[in-house]
């Protein structure tokens, strides 16, 4: 996002504009961004939903809660030595592991070390209390999980979260990998915002589409 009259950069402003469109009766306050698969562009479009929520003045706080192969550290070059698996196991806190970034409005708090039992952590009372004690401090949290169907951690987290965005990759994600990520989900009660199409490429530009509902 930073070159912010891109095409790719309007694109994700008008995903934030339909998120918020989708949950007109209730606030929308935290949101989980998933995919059915790994390098599907979940992290990236994760990234830049932060990015565009606190472009509008919004206070944000994106949290990895991909204990398996964090990469937000990464994206905007942090280190990651202190994170959620710190403040979930209460060696740190929230406050403590939280850090900024270059784009006001916006803070992360990376993974932290990786654990040996990363669903147990997110499916604890700790990994709840920390929600809702970040709610209290932002105006918006976006959490990055792992692939659907890879771990159950996405469903775990996903009843703790205001709603659901799940990333699909034009011309790899399998239709059948996308319903069942769907019907996941749901199982876990989670109530899916829309879709955020990948890759998809519209006169040789990378292009992001947001369809609401189901």
């Amino acid at each position: 996002m930073t070159t912010p009259k891109s095409p790719i950069a309007e694109q994700f402003r008008t995903i934030r504009t339909n998120i918020q469109f989708s949950n007109v009766d209730e606030e929308l306050q935290t949101m989980i961004v998933t995919s059915s698969g790994p390098a599907e562009g979940k992290s990236t479009t994760t990234a830049n939903l932060a990015v565009v929520f606190a472009q509008q003045g919004k206070k944000v706080l994106l949290i990895d809660s991909d204990l398996r192969k964090p990469t937000v550290h990464y994206t905007f070059r942090k280190e990651n030595h202190i994170g959620l698996s710190n403040v979930l196991t209460r060696q740190s806190t929230l406050e403590e592991a939280v850090t900024t970034t270059e784009q006001e409005n916006l803070w992360v708090l990376p993974s932290g070390p990786i654990p040996p039992n990363p669903s147990e952590l997110l499916g604890s009372r700790g990994m709840q209390m920390l929600i809702e004690h970040a709610k209290n401090e932002y105006d918006v949290i976006v959490l990055d999980t792992p692939p659907v169907l890879a771990v159950t951690d996405a469903q775990v987290l996903a009843n703790l979260a205001d709603g659901v965005v799940l990333v699909v990759s034009s011309g790899k994600t399998e239709i059948d990998a996308a319903k069942k990520a769907k019907e996941l989900l749901e199982s876990a009660k989670a109530k899916i915002l829309g879709v955020v199409l990948n890759n998809k490429k519209v006169q040789d530009s990378q292009y992001y589409y947001y369809y609401g509902g189901k």
